[in-house]
């Protein structure tokens, strides 16, 4: 099997690296479903979201959820 290169979170469109370890899961009530992934990933995820919403994994670092959030609150994040 193939070493994975991107986190779970990342659009098989989208070029960009990780920034980092997978830290979040955003998930889409709408679609009852879910994705983790890393802080920039993440927040491109939830930016595509209408209603989706952002929880810190167990071991993530202090203020990962609420930095994916800033982000996409102040439009640095955007997808598509």
């Amino acid at each position: 099997m193939p070493k994975r290169t991107r986190c779970p979170g990342a659009h098989r469109d989208d070029p960009t690296s990780c920034d980092g370890p997978t830290v979040v899961t955003v998930l889409d009530d709408a679609a009852n479903a879910g994705a983790d992934g890393c802080e920039h990933h993440a927040a491109r995820l939830l930016a595509s979201l209408d209603g989706g919403r952002v929880n810190a994994l167990p071991d993530a670092p202090s203020r990962a959820a609420i930095r994916v959030y800033e982000a996409v609150a102040c439009g640095e994040q955007a997808w598509r």
